[in-house]
């Protein structure tokens, strides 16, 4: 007796094909745009995605599909991943880079912005993350790449709440990673030191309002220089977007991506330097970076 199967041909060539498309979120400017850009020109389909997507003209140009998505909404979460899925059956790759800075003294963070930071670099993560993974998981083949930052290494002065996401996908990035690779999946988490984009001055709204009478004037404003300082052109170790595109561009090619991708020599050199000098000694270089003037 013969026995005839039928099969879904889709599922025959996505088993045969795993999808390559890539989604990257938070195109608009920056490391999204720039990964965008790598990944088309290396031949990748890339769906290119941004909240506002009439800044994606110069992606749709490269060759990019361009979709509006808002990460924190869950429809629109949901519907991008749909829409990739509905041409190629997969979402081969998943970049998460939308994100957005927020920080001060902790006495002075509204909570409402350390939720919004949280809503954005973290929960949001994780929920693109659950969406793409079971079409991932039917092929058996797939890369999560995660963005985090220097920031989730060794926490800056008034870094609350940013650094605190970036810590955040650093413990993600460590439990997703052996959950899915016996499905053939991938986690990378990618951490760059500073890059000069427009993220910094996107991430002014995102700041604690000052009334002028802060007990932390004076060291916010000492923050604010340090930090101009280390993100003005021609600064040592600064890195521009193409810099961590051209990492993630690695990560994705690779026949086997790290588990951590180092980009710049301050994501290499601080935490070497946090060890090294233990907490009391960390404590001092800050304040001498960082001099916080003796309370009135």
């Amino acid at each position: 007796m013969i026995t005839i199967h039928i099969v879904n041909d889709h599922h025959i060539a996505s088993a045969a094909r795993p999808s390559r498309a890539v989604l990257v979120t938070g195109c608009s400017s920056g490391i999204g745009q720039a990964t965008a850009l790598a990944l088309a020109r290396a031949g990748f389909p890339v769906w290119a995605s941004a909240r506002k997507p009439g800044g994606l003209a110069e992606l749709r140009r490269a060759g990019c599909r361009v979709l509006e998505l808002d990460v924190t909404d869950e429809q629109a979460r949901a519907d991008a991943v749909r829409q990739v899925e509905a041409e190629h059956g997969a979402v081969g790759v998943l970049v998460n880079n939308a994100g957005h800075g927020g920080g001060g003294p902790v006495e002075e963070v509204p909570l409402g912005i350390v939720r919004e930071t949280f809503e954005t670099n973290v929960f949001a993560v994780i929920r693109m993350c659950q969406l793409v993974l079971p079409g991932m998981r039917a092929q058996r083949s797939g890369l999560i790449v995660n963005i985090g930052s220097a920031a989730g290494l060794v926490t800056p002065p008034t870094g609350c709440p940013y650094a605190m996401t970036k810590y955040a996908l650093e413990s993600l990035s460590d439990a997703l990673r052996p959950e899915v690779a016996p499905f053939g999946i991938q986690v990378t988490l990618v951490q760059p030191g500073a890059v000069r984009t427009r993220f910094m001055a996107n991430s002014e709204p995102h700041q604690p309002e000052d009334d002028g009478d802060s007990p932390y004037a004076v060291y916010k404003a000492n923050v604010a220089k340090m930090a101009a300082r280390a993100h003005r052109e021609g600064a040592r170790g600064v890195l521009g977007a193409d810099d961590v595109a051209a990492v993630i561009l690695k990560a994705v090619t690779a026949p086997r991506a790290k588990a951590r991708y180092k980009a710049g020599s301050q994501a290499r050199l601080a935490p070497v330097a946090r060890r090294v000098l233990g907490d009391r000694g960390w404590d001092a270089f800050m304040r001498r970076l960082v001099p916080f003037p003796a309370p009135r």
